[in-house]
């Protein structure tokens, strides 16, 4: 079976109503990338200086202390937050040049190597995944929200940084991303590092100094560099194969031609205090709507926050039920669909019956059902970037809201009137009135 047809078959099985056959959670593996913790230098706020690689990581994947890693500032499914990071740090940074692992735990980073000779100026963050607890969670349904947090963790890091550029790539070949870390590829990992959890890589955010002139992020120097030797011997058995990590595998190959990176530009409003204020909202939260204007400058924000990504549209209640879509060349709304969608996307949502009661909701859709492997990898990051850019914009302004990640039998298409199986909802932001 080709890739494509493969992770078609398991889009279809996502997206069914098949309850998830829950497993046993995997033991708890310790942070595999040891050696000697680094504090991150804390620094005067400087928009023209070094990159601040505190401020940087504290904003974006940090997680809490006295919380056990369970609430970051970075969304995640359950709670179980799979998305790790690897720094490629070049000169202009506020630590010294190399290969870097960062454990959001006790935010600190194992230096794991040195630069290559003409690093790109600043930072390389590689984002990876780990699989295991995420599928024992989720079952069949796991993929497809481990490619949503990975866009909400990028998101973070993108919005993070205080005046340096930033550009995003999506669409990197994993091999590539995996040799530039300094990882052994997914296919080799237990051979290599048996006893770890094997990392899949799925994005890149570059971040550079604001007076440095903007350079590519020559992947190529990086993974021209040999693996850096283990530090620690596993005294665990070989992590057991997962599904979900094949499925992985495939994505992380399929890309386009070449790897795309765009730049970022944040909504006006937000603020670091925004991205470490972003929670996901009780339910309870959201049962009162935010005014119009609100709901269409959120939207605004998801519809344009990544160039080809899902479309996007929101449900609202007030001050008609309705389904609204992002204006062309503007921030205004215009009507969809008439009618309240709420109840309908409670009963997609995984059952999660408090939808049909939220303020209103934007959505994600788009991912036809034959949708080739590289389309489904960049619709889903896609649409976690410009959830979590959202995410965070509703934050700068006060407003309560939850990613909702699972979606089952939403075929926002049909419901509407189009033909069956070409537009799926993929992820959605309900929201509630300000706080």
């Amino acid at each position: 079976m080709t890739p494509d047809a493969t992770l078609g078959h398991a889009l279809a099985l996502a997206r069914s109503p098949r309850t998830p056959a829950r497993a046993a959670p995997p033991p708890r593996r310790p942070y595999p990338w040891t050696g000697t913790p680094l504090a991150l230098p804390a620094t005067a706020p400087d928009p023209d200086g070094p990159v601040d690689l505190d401020h940087l990581l504290r904003h974006s994947l940090r997680a809490r202390p006295g919380t056990g890693g369970r609430l970051r500032p970075a969304a995640s499914a359950g709670a179980l937050h799979p998305v790790r990071a690897h720094l490629l740090i070049g000169p202009g940074c506020t630590l010294p040049p190399g290969r870097y692992a960062y454990d959001a735990e006790v935010h600190r980073v194992f230096r794991r190597g040195p630069a290559p000779r003409g690093a790109a100026p600043g930072v390389i963050a590689v984002l990876t995944v780990t699989a295991a607890h995420t599928a024992a969670h989720y079952g069949h349904r796991a993929w497809p929200l481990l490619l949503l947090d990975t866009g909400h963790a990028a998101a973070a890091l993108a919005l993070a940084p205080r005046g340096p550029g930033v550009r995003v790539s999506l669409d990197a070949d994993a091999a590539t991303l995996a040799a530039a870390a300094g990882l052994p590829p997914a296919d080799r990992w237990q051979r290599i590092r048996p006893g770890t959890e094997t990392e899949h890589p799925l994005a890149a955010v570059q971040v550079t100094p604001r007076r440095t002139q903007r350079t590519a992020p020559a992947l190529d120097r990086w993974a021209a560099l040999p693996l850096p030797h283990r530090t620690r011997i596993p005294t665990r058995p070989p992590a057991r194969p997962c599904g979900t990590g094949r499925l992985l595998e495939l994505l992380g190959a399929a890309t386009g031609t070449e790897p795309a990176w765009h730049p970022v530009r944040r909504p006006a409003t937000v603020t670091g205090r925004a991205l470490l204020e972003r929670r996901s909202a009780d339910p309870a939260t959201l049962g009162h709507p935010p005014d119009g204007e609100t709901v269409a400058r959120l939207l605004h924000t998801a519809a344009t926050a990544w160039p080809g990504g899902p479309a996007w549209c929101a449900a609202v209640a007030t001050p008609a039920p309705a389904l609204l879509a992002p204006g062309h060349h503007t921030a205004t709304p215009y009507r969809l669909a008439r009618g309240d969608a709420r109840p309908s996307l409670a009963h997609w949502a995984a059952g999660q019956l408090w939808l049909a009661d939220t303020g209103a909701a934007l959505l994600a859709h788009g991912c036809p059902s034959d949708a080739p492997a590289s389309q489904i990898r960049h619709d889903h990051l896609a649409a976690g970037f410009a959830a979590g850019t959202a995410h965070v914009h509703a934050a700068a302004e006060g407003i309560n809201a939850r990613p909702v990640g699972s979606w089952q039998q939403a075929d926002l298409g049909a419901a509407l009137g189009d033909t069956p199986g070409h537009d799926w909802v993929l992820h959605g932001l309900a929201l509630g009135a300000a706080r």
